[in-house]
């Protein structure tokens, strides 16, 4: 019977510490049984290295750890203890958590409850004890660091996920956290452990752009979130590192190695679908939810101002034979005169939005003359977020902020005159241009242009409502 050289049962007994066996009688049994193997398939005429590769056909990658973790699981009451919990708290805490998001999307009760029940049992129980098992099974320390910042990582995702869902305070702060343990430790202590595996020193270039495509799609999702800038170039740059470049790369290095699909290419691609899809899916729901909430407000503003404008035409047209009827017309032209200027505020803003940095641009659908003034087609803006408008158009200093002042001034001097002096003051201080417009910008402010608009939009609201009062209370007193 063919026997084994000393180098050879040192390739054996080497393969067998990579798999991270723990307990020394079960390596020796383990390497006499594999090389047993090995010496029956030898008596066939094979080489070592063919009668070894087919022992390893036989042995999944995963059987030897099964083999200690029954071994474990055995003789070891602690590590069975939590074992049990780990599994009994990762599908209690995942199967509420699941139905809390569920009852959540259906406005149900007991939404918020199952929720916090369950990422509480996710983030303190299964997290922990999942921690312990691992230590039991590998004794590794060279990646205890990786898994401490697993979990640091994990445990921040699902405490943020949920005060984010709850609307709880420090959300954001938990979740930065996350993003923090994730990027900064985490994948790093993933691509250390990766970069020391020698056999697979080919693949070391896919391990590095995977971990720089992780922190660059992670990165942007935290962005996202948070409503940070560089959120969508992250994003789109770490999808395209992975799915483009280390996916394919991966696929074709390890296909050189197997003749057939292994489970963890099946896993690599689930993966890749759960990361993408969900996130995707996230993605265009905040960037839905972010933009429409802001178009629908202002929709709101628009409809408001236009019914303050009919009403204030309808008194108009009412009192035409009016003693008091001159007065009011005075009233109507000057407020008809600032909401013009405001109007062609808003209009420049778009025009600069929608245009190149030396050229100005409007479509003519995203913008109109209505019966009651100038109305923005918001939705049909193609960069309704612009950070430079605000600045250059309602900034303290600018030509407009400083022309807009001064109609505002004379106009609440203009009023003065018509109304009893214990009003005055209550009419006045909506005509406030401190309220809407910002007071100081410094560098590093940055007001979106949907913003100032929107700021632009309560301002004419708030012009027609004092008009309307003092229409009212001129009508009242002839």
């Amino acid at each position: 019977m063919p026997e084994l050289s000393i180098q050879n049962i040192e390739r054996v007994t080497r393969d067998v510490k990579k798999q991270e066996i723990v307990f020394s009688h079960l390596v020796d049994e383990l390497i006499d049984h594999i090389c047993c193997d090995v010496e029956n398939e030898m008596q066939d005429g094979l080489t070592f290295l063919e009668a070894y590769n087919k022992v390893k056909q036989k042995i999944s990658p995963r059987r030897l750890k099964e083999i200690q973790e029954e071994t474990l699981y055995a003789v070891d009451t602690k590590y069975r203890y939590m074992k049990n919990t780990m599994k009994i708290s990762g599908i209690a805490g995942t199967v509420l958590l699941g139905f809390g998001a569920l009852f959540k999307i259906q406005h149900w009760a007991l939404a918020g409850a199952m929720a916090t029940i369950g990422a509480v049992i996710l983030a303190v129980v299964f997290i922990p004890s999942a921690l312990g098992v691992l230590w039991k099974e590998t004794h590794s320390r060279k990646k205890l660091f990786l898994f401490i910042s697993a979990f640091l990582a994990g445990m921040c995702f699902i405490l943020g996920t949920l005060f984010k869902i709850q609307h709880w305070s420090g959300a954001g702060i938990i979740i930065t956290l996350a993003a923090l343990f994730g990027i900064l430790f985490f994948i790093p202590a993933l691509l250390v452990s990766k970069l020391q595996d020698q056999e697979n020193k080919f693949k070391k270039p896919v391990y590095i752009l995977g971990a720089i495509g992780l922190i660059c799609y992670v990165g942007g999702m935290f962005c996202k979130i948070q409503h940070w800038p560089l959120a969508t170039t992250l994003m789109v740059l770490g999808m395209i590192i992975l799915c483009v470049i280390v996916f394919p790369w991966y696929t074709w290095n390890s296909w050189r190695e197997e003749s057939h699909i292994s489970p963890r290419f099946l896993y690599m691609v689930i993966g890749l679908l759960l990361i993408i899809v969900p996130v995707a899916l996230i993605n265009l729901n905040l960037q839905y939810s972010y933009e429409e909430g802001f178009y629908s407000h202002q929709e709101q503003q628009q409809a408001l101002s236009g019914y303050l404008s009919r009403n204030n035409n309808s008194l108009m047209t009412r009192y035409h034979d009016s003693l008091s009827y001159s007065q009011m017309e005075q009233l109507h032209a000057k407020t008809i005169s600032l909401l013009t200027l405001i109007g062609d505020v808003q209009k420049k803003m778009v025009q600069e939005s929608e245009g190149e940095p030396v050229k100005s641009a409007l479509s003519q659908d995203q913008i109109r003359q209505t019966e009651t003034g100038t109305e923005i087609q918001y939705n049909k803006l193609s960069n309704a977020f612009h950070n430079a408008s605000v600045r250059d158009f309602l900034a303290p200093g600018c030509n407009t902020r400083e022309e807009l002042n001064s109609a505002l001034t004379e106009y609440g001097k203009s009023i003065s005159g018509m109304i009893p002096e214990e009003d005055l003051q209550k009419y006045t201080s909506l005509l406030d241009p401190s309220l809407y417009f910002p007071g100081t910008m410094t560098d590093g402010t940055s007001i979106s242009l949907m913003s100032g608009m929107h700021s632009l939009e309560l301002l004419k609201n708030s012009l027609l409502t004092v008009e309307s009062k003092i229409l009212t209370d001129i009508v009242r007193h002839r």
